[in-house]
């Protein structure tokens, strides 16, 4: 396994330029002196649901008889479609504010925790279910920066407006698009290799 590639990977499918604005607007009603800590917990939240896949992942598909061939090729299309959605964005109900304080839904799960990082967690506990240590550390890196940038948010927001975020958020998109085609394509050239079952 790749650490850096992977790392990388979840950073981009974590997507922390993109849901800086939605995790501020969801905020945007909670008293000043909370945010900071409402946003550690949220991030921290995240980060055991992440690692509970990870850990139970090979039991998970082994208990639901998916194959790594079916994982790679949904994941590759779910990655796909969360990308076309960075590249092209739509207003999401995700953006309103509400009066109440945030608890896991909807910054933990799904903003962070989402379907497909959940999903690339899988496949990597069942592609190498040797090397957990080195998917917990990948998984580690990768929201350790994302946490990190949006904790900074504020002041990156200030620095690059609306305009700037915008345009890096649809670069990041561009590249998780080619991950996921990528890994579609391994999917399918894992299945095919394998025949139906």
């Amino acid at each position: 396994m790749n650490l850096a590639a992977t790392a990388l990977t979840l950073f981009l499918v974590f997507d922390p330029f993109g849901n800086m604005v939605i995790f501020h607007t969801i905020l945007a009603k909670v008293a000043p002196e909370k945010r900071r800590r409402v946003m550690i917990r949220e991030l921290i939240f995240a980060l055991i649901v992440l690692l509970g896949f990870l850990l139970a992942g090979s039991t998970i598909l082994s208990v639901l008889g998916v194959r790594p061939a079916t994982l790679s090729i949904s994941g590759g299309i779910l990655l796909f479609l969360i990308a076309l959605g960075m590249v092209f964005p739509a207003k999401s109900m995700l953006t309103d504010a509400t009066t109440d304080e945030p608890f896991i839904v909807p910054l933990a799960v799904p903003l962070i925790a989402g379907p497909s990082s959940i999903a690339l967690l899988l496949l990597l506990a069942n592609k190498y279910p040797d090397q957990r240590t080195q998917s917990a550390l990948a998984l580690g890196i990768a929201w350790g920066a994302a946490a990190l940038i949006l904790l900074i948010s504020p002041l990156i927001l200030k620095l690059l407006g609306n305009k700037g975020t915008a345009a890096l958020e649809r670069l990041m998109g561009l590249l998780l698009i080619l991950i996921a085609v990528q890994m579609f394509l391994d999917g399918l050239a894992a299945y095919t290799h394998a025949g139906p079952s």
